[in-house]
């Protein structure tokens, strides 16, 4: 047991670190998204005005919610056209010193959806099938866009709350922020520290090393620090190499490890408190914090005890007995279990992907408690989206609440109509659907088999299409490979850039219609039986309302994956 505790003060030392910045850079965003004055206005307007001018657009222009989504499907279908022709066409492309061939159709299709939509799910092998112009070009481009899109989601839908004119903003002002108010200078000062941590930054793209067993290695180098800082902080995930954070050139020591971990934690646990300072009233904040608390808290200390519990299964492997787990399988050696452990839930359950051990052989426990993080998109979720989840879920736990007291439900003091039930609904269900159907297609058309010589190894089976479908619909980009299973077809390609669009813009447009439908109330004055939503109550309503319709969505389907695994053994 000590094993499974080794360095467990660092992990409790980084997440209070993390609640007592958020507050402030929580204050911070919410000051950039509603136009107020912050430090460094008087050098960035300036180059911000020059930006609105070169898109034709004012920041005094503010657009319905119909409006805003026009918006961002043309910038996101600009950045997914960019994307696809440039990875078709890298193999005549300039930036490709080691000549890699363009790519299929559609493995560049499932590539310029998966950058485009902030998931950054690859099929493909970033040493030998990615150009270095796409890498550094195409690809990092979209780190910037992806992640700026979410953000201006999160502040789009907020304003519904604060606004009475029908209007949530103006996407382009919102994009252009989030990117020199908040991404750029962040992902600088993350790249800077990286590289004072060892890991390489240069346009050299490889070199030639002399192992001391002789013979030659060819090392891929490049911008890796600042590639892997904008990932992280983006709630990207995708890695400069395959092995993502657990290649040592990318992720060098525990130092790193622990640094990584905090800027992927950074913008998603800050972003409830911009809710609280956009709509002046902070308290309400804290129920949404708790929440996240609550089910990541419970999430680590689960994922950390399966991890450290011994595998009866290891006891009939020559060399190894029942007592001497040593490191679990898949945890990398380079720091503790509950460093490596804390890493690696915060990338799920923060909607980053990044890899720092091998999921695919970790144990069933630890692979369900990932998938649950994957299942609830909103503890805390991804960049911006990952918030406005969560506040669907409080927008249909208010509503329940208001049945059962027989009392028209409010949220600071607007109404929450059928109409905002119905969006938020879709919004939920469109997880589930684009996960189930194509799942159920797969198996059923013939184009993959779950099938193994035992229990376990057929409920693994089915864990990672399980896996890959929730991954690429929660816009994660993490993955649990199973060397039964072929990922790399045209249908998983098409399959997969179709659920990852899907996930991506279905639920951003429910959220911004209900942002816009809020925006269009009057606030009414609180009454006697309005519901106290910065309550501690409330805060345990949202907790239970969120775990057990997130269960009731998918416990069927935990139970034939990581559960099956467990009691049928390897």
């Amino acid at each position: 047991m000590s094993f499974a505790i080794q360095s467990l003060w660092d992990v409790i030392v980084l997440i209070a670190v993390v609640l007592a910045i958020a507050p402030w850079f929580g204050s911070y965003l919410g000051r950039v998204f509603m136009n107020r004055p912050v430090a460094g206005d008087v050098v960035l307007n300036p180059i911000e005005n020059a930006v609105y001018r070169l898109l034709g657009t004012s920041p005094r222009r503010s657009m319905t919610a119909r409006e805003y989504m026009v918006a961002l499907l043309c910038l996101n279908g600009a950045v997914f056209g960019f994307l696809l022709a440039f990875f078709l066409l890298q193999g005549v492309l300039p930036g490709n010193p080691t000549g890699v061939p363009g790519m299929s159709w559609d493995l560049a299709f499932h590539s310029a959806a998966s950058f485009t939509t902030n998931t950054d799910f690859t099929h493909f092998t970033n040493e030998t099938q990615v150009s270095f112009a796409s890498l550094v070009v195409a690809w990092q481009l979209a780190l910037f866009l992806s992640a700026a899109t979410g953000l201006a989601v999160a502040a789009a839908m907020i304003r519904g709350f604060v606004r009475k004119d029908g209007t949530v903003g103006n996407f382009y002002v919102d994009v252009t922020r989030a990117v020199t108010r908040v991404l750029l200078p962040l992902s600088v000062v993350g790249a800077l520290v990286l590289v004072l941590m060892g890991v390489p930054e240069t346009y050299s793209y490889v070199v030639v090393a002399h192992p001391l067993t002789g013979g030659t290695q060819t090392i891929l180098l490049g911008p890796v620090a600042s590639f892997q800082s904008i990932s992280l902080l983006g709630t990207n995930g995708g890695g400069w190499y395959s092995a993502n954070m657990a290649s040592p050139l990318a992720n060098p020591s525990a130092l790193s490890n622990l640094f990584g971990t905090f800027v992927m934690m950074l913008i998603p646990f800050s972003t409830p408190f911009a809710f609280g300072q956009m709509v002046r009233r902070r308290g309400e904040a804290w129920p949404f914090v708790g929440t996240i608390l609550i089910v990541f808290v419970v999430a680590l200390g689960l994922f950390i005890a399966y991890q450290a519990a011994t595998n009866p299964f290891l006891g009939g492997i020559s060399g190894l007995t029942v007592g001497s787990n040593g490191y679990p399988v898949g945890q990398e050696t380079r720091w503790s279990l509950s460093e490596g452990s804390l890493f690696q839930v915060v990338s799920v359950y923060a909607n980053v992907g990044a890899n720092n051990m091998q999921i695919g052989a970790i144990s069933p426990g630890g692979q369900m408690v990932l998938l649950f993080g994957m299942f609830t998109q909103s503890t805390p979720g991804g960049e911006g989206t990952g918030f406005t989840t969560l506040l669907l879920f409080a927008v249909l736990a208010i509503f329940v609440g208001g049945l059962m007291v027989g009392r028209t439900p409010e949220y600071l003091g607007k109404k929450i109509t059928t109409s905002h039930v119905k969006w938020s609904a879709l919004a939920v269900l469109v997880h589930p659907a684009s996960i189930l159907i194509p799942f159920s297609v797969a198996v059923l058309g013939g184009y993959v088999d779950l099938s193994g010589p035992t229990i376990g190894a057929t409920a693994h089976n089915f864990s990672s299409v399980l896996y890959e479908f929730t991954s690429e619909s929660a816009n994660n980009g993490s993955a649990l490979s199973a060397a039964s299973v072929n990922d790399t077809t045209v249908f998983f390609n098409v399959a997969g850039g179709l659920i990852m669009l899907l996930g991506r813009f279905v639920p951003i447009y429910a959220m911004l219609r209900i942002g816009g439908l809020f925006s269009k109330q009057d606030v009414i004055p609180p009454g006697p039986g309005t519901l106290r939503t910065s309550s501690a109550t409330f805060t345990v309503f949202l907790t239970l309302f969120l775990i057990i319709t997130t269960a009731l969505l998918f416990l069927p389907v935990l139970a034939l994956g990581p559960l099956g695994q467990i009691v049928g053994g390897p």
